[in-house]
């Protein structure tokens, strides 16, 4: 198996995050007080992959705040908006790449139970893209025959070759997915931890209290005079007396005002 590196994608504006993600990019919103790019980052690092030779991560949206977060710890990809996807993303990457495959990872993927990157790579002979994958009978999208009953999981592995032959320019992983499918070629990991893409209000509410064990999550410097119930406080964020928030996120915007996001009852 060639060497192997990992490309995070953290570009994407996160549009139905909103107003969450005009405060700050989608990788960068907390999970129980960490924020989700780090999370990544540290599942990455326990196999070890780490530091700007191994690890490389997109921006483009609110570059400037992941950049600044990241301070150097990794190789930072940065695209002139728009954003160009999750396949151009990594193929604007080939120079670094440079010959070796790649686990690509959303960065805005809640995984937790189990070793869902070392479950992905296992017995991986580097020949064939590999998808990360959940059960998921309502949501489903592989496999290309028969009933599609699994869900892309956010992580997958694409050997060199495939990278190479990406297009430059914009464009979406799917496509050789796709294909690779439709010939038989695409082999799929099924994963039976806990995914959760954050994409919703909903889901990124779930993955705070499922990290959390179930309680409301209060971020650094947060105030609270009033009382919560599976909710989640941002860090410096204020939930005044006599407030009660239910399934809400509380946030706060740069003038000091509060920025409230109601999420709805995550599922069980």
């Amino acid at each position: 198996m060639r060497e192997l590196c990992a490309v995070v994608l953290a570009a994407g504006e996160g549009r139905r995050l909103r107003p969450l993600t005009e405060l700050v990019p989608k990788p960068l919103c907390p999970v129980d007080g960490v924020p989700l790019l780090d999370r990544t980052l540290d599942r990455l690092a326990g196999l070890g992959l780490a530091g700007a030779a191994h690890v490389a991560v997109n921006a483009c949206y609110l570059a400037d705040a992941i950049v600044a977060h990241l301070d150097g710890r990794v190789h930072v990809s940065v695209e002139p908006p728009p954003a160009l996807g999750t396949g151009g993303g990594v193929a604007n990457l080939r120079d670094w790449i440079a010959g070796r495959d790649v686990l690509v990872c959303n960065a805005d993927g809640y995984l937790a139970g189990g070793a869902p990157y070392a479950e992905l790579l296992a017995g991986w002979a580097g020949d064939r893209p590999r998808l990360l994958v959940v059960p998921d009978a309502t949501r489903g999208d592989f496999p290309s025959a028969g009933p599609r009953t699994l869900r892309f999981a956010g992580a997958s592995l694409a050997p060199w070759p495939l990278v190479a032959a990406l297009p430059t320019g914009a464009s979406e992983l799917n496509v050789p997915w796709r294909h690779a499918d439709a010939a038989g070629r695409l082999d799929l990991v099924r994963y039976d931890g806990v995914f959760l893409d954050c994409g919703t209000p909903a889901d990124y509410l779930a993955a705070n209290l499922h990290a959390s064990g179930g309680a409301s999550v209060v971020g650094a410097g947060a105030t609270v005079a009033g009382t919560l119930t599976r909710s989640v406080v941002w860090p410096g964020a204020t939930v005044r007396a006599g407030e009660h928030l239910v399934d809400a996120v509380r946030a706060v915007a740069p003038d000091g005002s509060p920025v409230t996001v109601r999420a709805g009852r995550p599922a069980a």
